[in-house]
Formats: C-alpha cells, sequence, structure tokens
C-alpha cells in the first residue's frame, strides 16, 4: 500500500498513517463492491441498490440537512411530501453511485436508429450547434439525476467539453475515479487550485467547458435561490466575462424503468451592465434561476444534502 500524501503536512505522521490506512480499506471496500455489482445484470445490481439507499438513507443523520432544505424550498408542502421527495433522493442518488459502475453498458443512445433505448436526447440542434461552433462556449448543469451520463453523452455525440469536476475525498477512489472518467468522458480538470486558469485556457484555445453550478460557495456573489438570500459560485460569469462565449444550459432528467432525458436547451442571454459587459451578478443569478426551475419540476432528482443556505 503506497502513501499518496508526500507533501508536509501540520498533522502529526501517525495521524497521517491512520487516515491514509482508512482511505486505503475503504476504497478496497469500494472496489470490491463495485466489482461485485457487475457480476449481476445492471437494472438488477440498480434497483437493489436503490431500495438498499432509500432504506439506510433515510436513516442517515445527514437526511436531516436535506428535510430543512425542502422546508425551506417547500413551506407549502406537508410533511408527507417532504418525506416522500426525500426517499426519491436517496433513490436517485443511490442509483446514481450504482450506474457508475455500468456506464459503458447502459448508455445506448444511436442517433442512427429509431428503436427506443434507454436513453432521449433532447435538443439535438443545439448539440450540433455546440459540436460545429467556432469558438468557445461554456455548458452548466446541477446535481439531477445523473449528472454523470451528461459527460458521456456529449462525448457520444462528438461534443468535445471539458467538465470541472469535484474528486472524491478519497485519494484512492479518486486516482482511480479520474481515469475511469478520463476513458468514457473525455477531459476533466479536478476543482482545486488553479482549475479556472486551466478552464481558461482551454477557452482561449477555442474550447468547450462544463460546470457544475448549483452549490453554495462561500466566496461567491449575493443571490436568491427558492425566494432566500445565498451566494453563487460566479466562475461561469468571470468566464463568460472574459470569453464573450455563449452558455448552454443542459440537465439529466429521470424517466421510468431506468431511463433518461437528456435535455440539452437553448443558449441562454447574457444580462449586460450598462457599459455592455456582461453583469455577473446578474447571470449568476440567472442559471441559478435556471436550476431552480430544474429543482421544481423534479425535486427528488436534486441532491438536497448540501447546505445552500447559510
Amino acid at each position: 500500500m503506497s502513501t499518496l500524501h508526500k507533501k508536509p503536512t501540520k498533522y502529526p505522521r501517525w495521524y497521517v498513517l491512520a487516515r491514509n490506512t482508512g482511505h486505503w480499506i475503504s476504497a478496497q471496500f469500494f472496489f470490491g463492491l463495485i466489482a461485485f455489482l457487475k457480476l449481476f445484470p445492471a437494472d438488477a445490481a440498480i434497483d437493489f441498490i436503490e431500495r438498499m439507499g432509500r432504506f439506510f438513507g433515510m436513516r442517515y443523520p445527514r437526511t436531516e440537512v436535506a428535510r430543512r432544505n425542502l422546508k425551506l424550498a417547500f413551506p407549502e408542502k406537508g410533511d408527507d411530501e417532504i418525506e416522500q421527495i426525500l426517499s426519491d433522493m436517496w433513490g436517485s442518488l443511490s442509483r446514481t453511485a450504482a450506474e457508475y459502475a455500468y456506464l459503458d453498458e447502459i448508455f445506448d443512445f444511436d442517433d442512427q436508429t429509431d428503436e427506443v433505448g434507454r436513453f432521449e436526447i433532447t435538443g439535438i440542434p443545439n448539440f450540433a450547434e455546440l459540436k460545429y461552433m467556432d469558438g468557445p462556449a461554456i455548458c452548466f448543469t446541477a446535481h439531477t439525476a445523473n449528472w454523470e451520463v451528461l459527460p458521456v453523452s456529449s462525448a457520444a455525440y462528438g461534443v468535445n467539453v471539458t467538465a470541472l469536476f469535484r474528486p472524491p475525498n478519497n485519494p484512492y477512489i479518486a486516482k482511480r475515479v479520474l481515469a475511469a472518467r478520463r476513458t468514457a468522458m473525455g477531459h476533466l480538470v479536478p476543482s482545486k487550485a488553479g482549475a479556472s486558469w486551466a478552464l481558461a485556457d482551454i477557452l482561449r484555445e477555442g474550447g468547450k467547458v462544463g460546470l457544475l453550478v448549483d452549490q453554495y460557495y462561500k466566496k461567491g456573489v449575493p443571490i436568491t435561490f427558492f425566494g432566500r438570500p445565498t451566494k453563487g459560485n460566479q466562475l461561469l460569469a468571470k468566464l463568460v466575462r472574459q470569453f464573450d462565449c455563449p452558455v448552454y444550459p443542459v440537465r439529466s432528467v429521470r424517466l421510468p424503468n431506468g431511463r433518461f432525458r437528456i435535455e440539452m436547451q437553448e443558449k441562454i442571454d447574457i444580462p449586460r451592465d450598462e457599459k455592455g459587459k456582461v453583469d455577473i451578478n446578474a447571470l449568476t443569478q440567472k442559471v441559478n434561476e435556471i436550476v431552480e426551475g430544474w429543482v421544481r419540476e423534479y425535486p427528488g432528482q436534486w441532491l438536497w444534502l448540501h447546505k445552500r443556505w447559510r
């Protein structure tokens, strides 16, 4: 077992060793679970993990954070409705984790056939527009349904999008996940120091990038989300101001019987100030309003576990 953390640290050596040992053990459990799942047909394994996720998720202490978030977002909903959304959230999140083991197998979109598969895609003209566009562009999405399938669908349709993603905290899992994602999903930029510069370099060369925009950002700009004040990450708006490029919303929607709809929506109108520059606050607000619309439509498919209001 190799030690991945070799940089100087403020923690004592015994603590670092214990932490890395814990990471290694949990990573082996995770890899073993993925290998075990792949022994079974995809649908049966994913359905089983969903049932387990709903059962244990509703008993997970952090579910209380999601419950509070839902009551803030939907004060008009009763307790039974809130609990159903929570259960659906855990079902969707569990399916996302299980589907990760079968991404190459379950993605069956083929635009050369009329056969109905697991995936349907709307907004194909927008995909084509993005694919053949000469110059930079930005796509944004949220933690809805299985957001991991979006880079796969883009790559399958020949749209080369570099996605910004947050690696798992476990370094052993992060290394394996990054290698697998690079195989199936094209280019990736880990969300860490210097990520914004890397994205800027890609846009400067006329590339396309993808961003998740729905989490709280303590250094962000003031916005409202579900009518409540919070802070939004202004990275997308800053990149648009720098490169004056189009912005496309894209999302994944879960459908019955393990199916998906990938929606590539039309590019949005960019708000500008009186000098004609991109209005960073207004654009950050606008993309969050689009996300809010998605969440209101399918509340059980969004990740309610992060603290959106603080």
